[in-house]
């Protein structure tokens, strides 16, 4: 494990910290922490791809999804996401449950060259 990083999930529609810095090939462990009282969660991909699940999961409020990218944290739980990130780029994160990406709640991920 390269190394962890802590962020808060908050009912304000927010991750904290929003932007994250890694080097390719590192692996990350993402400590997360629901700080609200509404279940939230996060999803790696990339800006496309998420926005394309956040619509279905808009059409489908109860649809589940287990994925090795994503991870739901319940109303003052915690959780934790384990990502080797192999390639450089930008990419984001997000919580797709019905409204929340809407109201803002994505970070990026920035992912520099070796």
């Amino acid at each position: 494990m390269s190394r962890e990083i802590a962020v808060s999930l908050h009912d304000s529609m927010r991750f904290s910290p929003a932007r994250l810095e890694v080097r390719e090939g590192e692996t990350v462990r993402l400590k997360l922490a629901n700080d609200g009282y509404v279940m939230h969660e996060l999803v790696l991909g990339t800006e496309p791809s998420l926005r394309e699940h956040a619509a279905a999961m808009l059409r489908n409020p109860a649809m589940a999804h287990a994925e090795a990218h994503a991870v739901h944290v319940a109303p003052g739980d915690q959780g934790e996401l384990v990502w080797t990130f192999n390639r450089p780029g930008l990419y984001t994160y997000a919580c797709l449950l019905p409204g929340h990406f809407e109201a803002g709640m994505s970070g990026t991920v920035e992912v520099l060259p070796r």
